[in-house]
């Protein structure tokens, strides 16, 4: 069913299932990559064994191909981000080192729908201010998640998340957003990190939503790299990205891309 005054698509109990499904490959295929991280590996080693573990569980990953309304396919499994790196950045042949971050994207599609999540660790021994700057961000992830129910407002998500960040120094990425998700990678509605309590649409169950915090150490601008997607920090500053595809229900939340007990 289609909110025409928004554009927003409220998934079907079957549609749910399928959501769920994809999150599932999601979440295994995030704890194959973590496990692979150490000094020494390089981000096309990681994106191969995303792509393997997507496939093995009888998924399509979401990002090859991917053109996000530009002329360049995206080329790869997952989005590898090291250090001043905030998002999109493409494995290839750059070698891991001791003491990096790297934000690691992963999106999967079963049955033609989506599953997005993303995180940021640290590669051996970081600095804390390294360490303090993820735990903000992931700690920003949860509280905007905490705002999830059917009858809030988008912005009460964004104000969490921004007010809890700004409050420990960190900026907020303004240019890149959270979003609906389905049947598309990207649906409607954004999911703004920063805003206002009360403020835009109306988030209803059986809506779907990526909500992705990406805090910078320093300021919050942006460059897009030569590659045309991968994007960093315009002063070179450390970025961290968590992200996780939540479904909103008549009783709260879910987290679908965190993996479930059985």
């Amino acid at each position: 069913m289609i909110n025409k005054q928004l554009g927003i698509t409220i998934k079907s109990s079957r549609e749910m299932d399928l959501m769920r499904q994809a999150g599932q490959v999601v979440a295994k295929t995030k704890l194959a990559v973590k496990d692979a991280v150490q000094p020494g590996i390089n981000t096309k080693d990681l994106d191969d064994i995303a792509e393997n573990e997507i496939r093995k569980l009888g998924a399509i990953p979401s990002f090859k191909g991917y053109k996000a309304g530009g002329n360049i396919p995206f080329p790869s499994t997952i989005c590898a981000s090291l250090n001043e790196e905030i998002v999109h950045g493409i494995p290839g042949g750059r070698i891991i080192k001791e003491g990096d971050i790297i934000s690691i994207d992963v999106g999967a599609i079963v049955e033609g729908y989506h599953g997005d999540s993303a995180f940021t660790m640290g590669v051996g021994a970081i600095s804390d201010e390294a360490k303090n700057l993820i735990e903000a961000t992931s700690n920003a992830l949860t509280k905007g998640i905490a705002e999830v129910k059917s009858g809030i407002r988008v912005g009460d998500i964004s104000y969490a998340i921004q007010s809890y960040s700004e409050r420990l120094g960190y900026s907020v990425v303004k240019q890149y957003v959270g979003h609906g998700i389905g049947q598309a990678l990207h649906e409607e509605p954004q999911i703004p990190n920063y805003g206002k309590r009360g403020l835009g649409p109306v988030l209803m169950a059986g809506m779907v939503i990526a909500i992705e915090p990406m805090l910078n150490i320093g300021r919050s601008d942006t460059k897009l790299l030569d590659d045309g997607w991968t994007v960093s920090t315009a002063d070179g500053s450390l970025s961290a990205h968590f992200e996780e595809t939540v479904a909103i229900t008549p009783f709260g939340s879910e987290i679908l891309t965190q993996v479930k007990e059985v």
